[in-house]
């Protein structure tokens, strides 16, 4: 039996990697498609989308067989990503639009 704890560093990783990875392509997006789309939806399509990918792409990487709590495991990861990419950079705006507001004071 594998012992589950040894890889939660792994997957916190690449939660954050693909958080970072989804706020900076949903970044781009927005100012190109300007308010054509809800940044949440945005943020929440793009998440899915890098998520479902670097999970293919880690499948096809390794070579293992795809089970069904695999697939379950990936659609939870794409709500932290998406979770994390809409409420994490707002809250990172606001706090550096604090520090600068108490003039870099806390």
């Amino acid at each position: 039996m594998i012992d589950i704890t040894q890889y939660i560093p792994m997957l916190l990783a690449a939660v954050l990697a693909l958080t970072i990875l989804t706020n900076i392509i949903v970044q781009v997006l927005k100012t190109l498609l300007g308010q054509a789309v809800p940044a949440n939806l945005l943020a929440f399509i793009v998440a899915v989308v890098v998520t479902v990918a670097a999970g293919y792409g880690a499948w096809s990487y390794y070579k293992f067989a795809v089970t069904g709590w695999m697939i379950a495991a990936l659609v939870a990861v794409c709500f932290f990503v998406a979770f994390a990419a809409m409420f994490g950079y707002d809250k990172l705006v606001e706090m550096i639009q604090q520090f600068k507001k108490n003039g870099g004071g806390i």
